[in-house]
């Protein structure tokens, strides 16, 4: 199944963090927190401005991302879950250093 977000909303998927802290306790999944760090895995066009003209996203496929801990709508996808959100929603670009 192929789905494309419309308009400034971007498709995420979640990137899971570990299960162990640095000094090697595991953390089991009731006490863990749903991660805010993921992947575009698909965007949309990009958002129009006041002319009708689209503007394009900032963010691409791709892209690792920081996102609000609360943003966009988790979608299941088969038998995988991702976020559809607005690009606002997004807090940063995660580079590879």
């Amino acid at each position: 199944m192929n789905i494309r977000p419309l308009g400034e909303r971007v498709l995420v998927e979640r990137i899971e963090q570990e299960e162990k802290t640095s000094s090697g306790i595991i953390i089991p999944d009731t006490a863990k927190e749903k991660p805010m760090e993921g992947r575009i895995v698909a965007t949309g066009s990009g958002a129009r401005d006041e002319n009708g003209k689209i503007q394009p996203l900032e963010v691409k496929k791709g892209d690792r991302v920081l996102f609000a801990k609360w943003g966009g709508t988790e979608v299941k996808l088969g038998n995988k879950e991702y976020l559809i959100m607005k690009e606002s929603d997004i807090l940063a670009i995660v580079d590879a250093a």
